[in-house]
């Protein structure tokens, strides 16, 4: 069994942008099912971005790999919010160095002013919030694509 490729699969590497609710809903969808350890996130208050590299599952390439008999894949991917003014979260413990997060959902909570709050929710009951002054998110696959490591697509018994 080899590591799958670019060629292998429907399409090319991801670069989406999202600067309104519609555009994250998309984003939102593509990067369900992420898992990243705990020391893969970061923020800079200086720059006022928040980021995460994460393993994606490739739900845009899942059909393509059903049909065609080969394994689902996984990409590493950059998610980078910008304009960040603080960040929060619950239910994460940063000193648990070999923690793995499970990404469920993005979502958004206007405010005032295009302000407002963007929530990553994981599994387990965590969560991180970030106060932006504006909703500015870009998801860009950064490797190529690799075999599943457990062989089958994240399934929520829906």
């Amino acid at each position: 069994m080899s590591d799958a490729r670019f060629e292998d699969g429907g399409e090319g590497p991801l670069w989406l942008g999202a600067e309104g609710e519609e555009d994250l809903k998309i984003l939102a969808a593509l990067a369900q099912d992420a898992v990243f350890p705990i020391t893969d996130m970061t923020f800079s208050r200086k720059r006022r971005e928040f980021g995460l590299l994460l393993n994606r599952f490739r739900w845009e390439d899942r059909i393509l790999a059903e049909r065609n008999g080969r394994g689902y894949e996984r990409v590493r991917s950059m998610l980078l919010v910008r304009d960040v003014l603080a960040v929060r979260s619950q239910g994460i413990d940063r000193a648990e160095r070999d923690t793995v997060l499970s990404l469920l959902a993005i979502s958004f909570a206007p405010g005032a002013d295009g302000t407002g709050t963007l929530t990553l929710t994981l599994a387990g009951d965590g969560a991180i919030a970030l106060e932006v002054e504006t909703l500015d998110l870009t998801l860009r696959d950064v490797t190529r694509p690799y075999l599943a490591p457990s062989g089958k697509a994240p399934d929520h018994g829906i």
